[in-house]
């Protein structure tokens, strides 16, 4: 099953902000979610919804909807302010 992938506009000018290589390996991994929206490493968030993914210094964040087969990402950032 192939998912949508849904990247909301706040996100797509925080990924302009990152600098290569992070952004093109950044782009590279929200893209792969498409195919498997839980890779290896993934983790469920705690007192939010969503899931996270790591990539170098930075953390995607998303939600995935398995019943319309969407993922929607909801923040890029770095580690330390990803979160808040």
């Amino acid at each position: 099953m192939i998912y949508e992938v849904q990247i909301r506009k706040k996100v797509l000018k925080m990924l302009a902000k990152i600098n290569e290589p992070d952004y093109s390996n950044i782009k590279t991994a929200i893209l792969s979610l498409a195919k498997n929206p839980r890779p290896t490493g993934c983790k469920k968030l705690k007192g939010r919804e969503g899931y996270r993914i790591r990539q170098g210094d930075y953390r995607i964040i998303y939600e995935i909807f398995d019943k319309v087969l969407v993922v929607e990402v909801l923040a890029i950032g770095h580690r330390k302010d990803v979160y808040e």
